[in-house]
């Protein structure tokens, strides 16, 4: 039977990492919108590596389509959003290598990555690349990529293709 107090330590986690989630979006993207100021890529960056770390959900193809919209350099705003993501997923890997079994299901659950693992063992590299090129869980696949020890050479670079990938189509839709 799980007491209110328990109820309240297995939600705590998420609602401190979705308090920290508006905190970062606001701070950056937000105040540029409400503002009326112009866009900063600073801002982008800070939101992009931060959405593509395993613990936040955040919807970071909206931010590079509101940029891309705004009149950012193309090429530019791509290498950032391809730099930051990996940047973020390599965090993720290393987490997912080091640290215990135990504190990664308290963050995300373990169905989560429970998940992941099973694409991963099931189908290799193909999972790094499509759930990077799809708007999906990425991290959480480069985290249980870590955590079976998946060559990081072979994640970074299926990723590296999916992600790049997945902003050159957002750039020819938008």
């Amino acid at each position: 039977m799980n007491t209110p107090y328990q109820k309240l330590k297995q939600i705590l986690p998420f609602l401190i990492l979705a308090a920290m989630a508006v905190t970062i979006v606001s701070l950056t993207i937000g105040k540029e919108i409400y503002g009326h100021r112009e866009q900063n890529l600073v801002s982008f960056a800070v939101v992009n590596f931060s959405g593509y770390l395993f613990f936040f959900l955040m919807p970071v193809e909206l931010a590079f389509v509101y940029y891309l919209k705004s009149g950012a350099d193309v090429y530019l705003l791509t290498t950032m959003a391809v730099g930051t993501a990996l940047g973020a997923q390599l965090v993720d890997y290393y987490i997912g290598r080091f640290f215990s079994f135990h504190m990664i299901d308290r963050l995300i659950g373990r169905h989560r990555y429970e998940k992941a693992k099973t694409e991963i063992r099931k189908y290799g590299n193909i999972t790094i690349f499509v759930f990077n090129l799809l708007p999906i869980s990425s991290p959480v696949i480069l985290l249980a990529a870590g955590m079976l020890k998946h060559r990081l050479e072979e994640a970074l670079f299926y990723s590296f293709a999916g992600l790049l990938m997945k902003y050159l189509l957002i750039i020819i839709i938008f």
